[in-house]
């Protein structure tokens, strides 16, 4: 992709992230919404900003095991540099060189293929998201009454179909066959790579994977409670990840207006205020910026030439 193609690319999605933005506004009171934000229990929000770095930290050694089990080597300090520069660039540059198109690049600067360490990226996203699918499945099937039918059950199935393609993923290695057809030659790489990446260590792996939506569904449970968002713990594992799911789309800038859209709508069926809604997306998304700065440091050590590294392999 040109520059020209990824800076309109970038425009378009700072477009729609404001016109999204600007129409949950529209059904907000701001007077209100400020209102709740200072009457917002200071503790509870720093358990909230306590269990989201929490979080990101076990996603980073998660994608240090996912590569050393890929055999790429490296330092767990490589690792850690890589995932939270890849997480800046993501959550506080509005640019369009995505977080894990800079982890692809460290990985090829250190004289890997950038195809081999796109499998790698791929499987720690696929982790990620297989767990919070299985999370808010489960929840789901805990209080499916929780949210009106016609909205629950397209959900399930959502859900259940993710995790079904997950578990088809895995098995796609065994056809050999697959490998006649490019497009299916493909999957079942990703297949090979994903059997290769579990193969060791995998309890760390497993165990990361479940924990990383685990401490982020707890942080926006303290940050709920803290602008008086007083549901359960269940509530927040049924209603959070889908909103989380769709903010990967890309389609606006770091999920930004898609997240707060999701969330809202989500919540307002079950009666929560709107306005505390909306604080409470918008501050997870400012604590996705502070616990993304380690990253800007490692950043700005390694600057000289970076950027212009980067774009050069994005032209390519």
């Amino acid at each position: 992709m040109n520059k020209s193609r990824r800076a309109l690319n970038l425009l378009l999605r700072f477009a729609f992230t404001i016109a999204l933005l600007l129409f949950v506004l529209r059904s907000i009171d701001p007077r209100e919404s400020l209102a709740t934000l200072r009457q917002a229990d200071p503790g509870l929000l720093l358990l909230a900003l306590l269990a989201q770095l929490a979080s990101t930290a076990l996603s980073a050694w998660r994608w240090q095991l996912v590569m050393q089990n890929l055999g790429f080597g490296q330092t767990p300090r490589f690792y850690w540099n890589s995932y939270f520069k890849g997480m800046f660039f993501n959550q506080a540059l509005p640019t369009s060189i995505g977080g894990d198109a800079v982890r692809i690049i460290d990985i090829a600067r250190c004289g890997f293929r950038k195809r081999d360490a796109l499998y790698g990226v791929a499987i720690d996203r696929l982790a990620g998201l297989g767990a919070l699918l299985l999370l808010a499945f489960l929840a789901y099937l805990g209080n499916p009454a929780l949210l009106p039918a016609e909205v629950s059950r397209p959900i399930l199935l959502l859900m259940a179909a993710g995790l079904l393609g997950l578990l088809g993923l895995s098995w796609l290695k065994r056809w050999a066959w697959l490998e006649r057809y490019p497009p299916l030659a493909l999957l079942r790489a990703i297949s090979l790579h994903v059997h290769r990446a579990f193969s060791g260590k995998r309890l760390g792996l497993l165990g990361s994977s479940l924990l990383v939506p685990c401490f982020a569904l707890l942080g926006f449970l303290a940050s709920g409670h803290a602008l008086g968002l007083s549901f359960g713990l269940a509530t927040y594992f049924a209603i959070v990840p889908p909103a989380l799911i769709v903010s990967i789309l890309p389609v606006s800038i770091a999920g930004w207006g898609v997240r707060e859209g999701a969330l809202v709508g989500l919540f307002s069926l079950i009666g929560a205020n709107r306005s505390a809604v909306l604080m409470m997306s918008l501050l997870y998304g400012l604590m996705l910026i502070v616990v993304s700065l380690p990253g800007l440091l490692v950043f700005m050590r390694g600057r000289h030439g970076m950027t212009h590294t980067i774009e050069g392999q994005l032209d390519r």
